[in-house]
């Protein structure tokens, strides 16, 4: 059930009102990992954005509502037996690859068939191999899990022509099949709607005025055209200051962000009031150096991470430690909806074309959850492949 979150958002008001609050709305303009946008300029004069703000509260409303009913697909062919599919994973070290490939495994049980995970191991000589070895064992289907299609193309350009279908789950950045790379359909929230949503989200929070740090990997596409959008949306307040996109490639985030994150305290102190980064797990990785910096938990900077929702992203929201948003994938979800395509596709049929919502969860609305799961989407399938 939705909650009224007034209460917990005036708490942040009024922790926000004590930090030095900008102004002028920075020009977005390329900055990558340790530049900003003039944002060692003093701040002056009234701030924020009333009308961008009052959109931003309406959308967030509505984000955070939890009692969604199930929107996707309620018919389809009945389950077509005896299949193997292999999961190549990017990295079994984001949660959000391996949430997807949770789901996936649990999805494959009910429908009856047998699943192998890849590790890519995050290199692109790791993803390769991996994807060569998936097309070696001549699957019924291949997961491109978290990847671009385009930088295995050998490889899968021979499962295209061995008549394997390839599903994606953030392999490129629109949901929905693809010609070019050439995917049975790739399963996906829409990174515009998460990217708008986690801005929108920062803008009503800091009530139009935060100073912000963006976290991205730059070296996937669809993370890099993630941070973008979210920019450009940020850039529709006056209020909000790009402070630094910080560039970390997800395999190298244990290791650099604590390092880069006591550098911008440092640099940025309390002018610092918001973060979002493109995956959860630099939050886990954050909350080290701002627990050396003498930072509270509960911010600022409030940090919001624009996907993938893990349990432990979960376990830092609810206990107020150095997060306190995201906007999460519905990783067991979407692994069902993958076995669900391939079922599609064995069969002959079109890809369902479900995209699921978008959710923002919070301490105030998840109560206690360590993943969003919503409802009816398992009874739906089971209903659907006789299961």
């Amino acid at each position: 059930m939705h909650r009224n979150h007034k209460p917990a958002y005036a708490a942040r008001t009024a922790r926000l009102a004590s930090c030095a609050l900008l102004a002028t709305a920075a020009a977005l303009v390329g900055c990558e990992r340790g530049s900003s946008d003039g944002a060692d300029e003093t701040a002056t004069g009234p701030s924020g954005c009333p009308a961008v703000h009052a959109r931003a509260q309406a959308a967030v409303t509505r984000a955070e509502r939890t009692d969604i009913p199930w929107g996707g697909p309620t018919g389809g062919p009945a389950a077509v037996s005896g299949k193997t599919i292999v999961y190549v994973a990017q990295t079994m070290t984001n949660p959000g690859v391996a949430g997807a490939a949770k789901g996936v495994r649990e999805a494959a049980r009910v429908i009856g068939w047998d699943v192998r995970v890849i590790d890519g191991g995050g290199t692109p000589a790791g993803i390769q191999a991996a994807m060569s070895e998936a097309v070696a064992l001549r699957p019924a289907g291949i997961v491109i899990g978290g990847f671009d299609p385009d930088s295995t193309a050998q490889q899968a350009a021979r499962a295209n022509a061995q008549g394997i279908p390839l599903i994606g789950w953030h392999a490129v950045p629109e949901p929905g099949p693809s010609r070019q790379p050439d995917l049975f359909t790739n399963v996906t929230t829409r990174v515009q709607d998460v990217a708008r949503i986690s801005a929108q989200w920062i803008i009503s929070d800091s009530d139009g005025r935060a100073g912000v740090v963006v976290i991205t990997d730059a070296s996937i596409p669809f993370a890099r055209n993630k941070s973008d959008l979210i920019r450009k949306e940020l850039a529709a307040c006056s209020g909000v200051r790009l402070l630094s996109v910080e560039n970390i490639p997800i395999p190298d985030a244990s290791s650099r962000t604590p390092r880069e994150i006591s550098s911008l305290l440092s640099r940025f102190q309390n002018r610092w009031t918001h973060s979002v980064a493109i995956n959860d797990l630099y939050f886990a990785d954050a909350a080290p150096a701002f627990r050396a910096a003498g930072e509270k938990g509960s911010g600022p900077p409030f940090n919001i991470g624009a996907g993938d929702g893990d349990p432990s992203a979960f376990q830092r929201i609810n206990s107020e430690q150095y997060q306190a948003a995201t906007v999460p994938e519905p990783l067991t979800l979407q692994g069902w909806q993958i076995v669900d395509e391939f079922n599609r596709a064995f069969a002959g049929r079109p890809a369902s074309g479900y995209t699921a919502p978008i959710h923002i969860a919070t301490a105030g609305n998840s109560e206690g959850a360590s993943t969003w799961d919503p409802s009816g989407y398992q009874e739906a399938y089971r209903k659907i492949w006789g299961k």
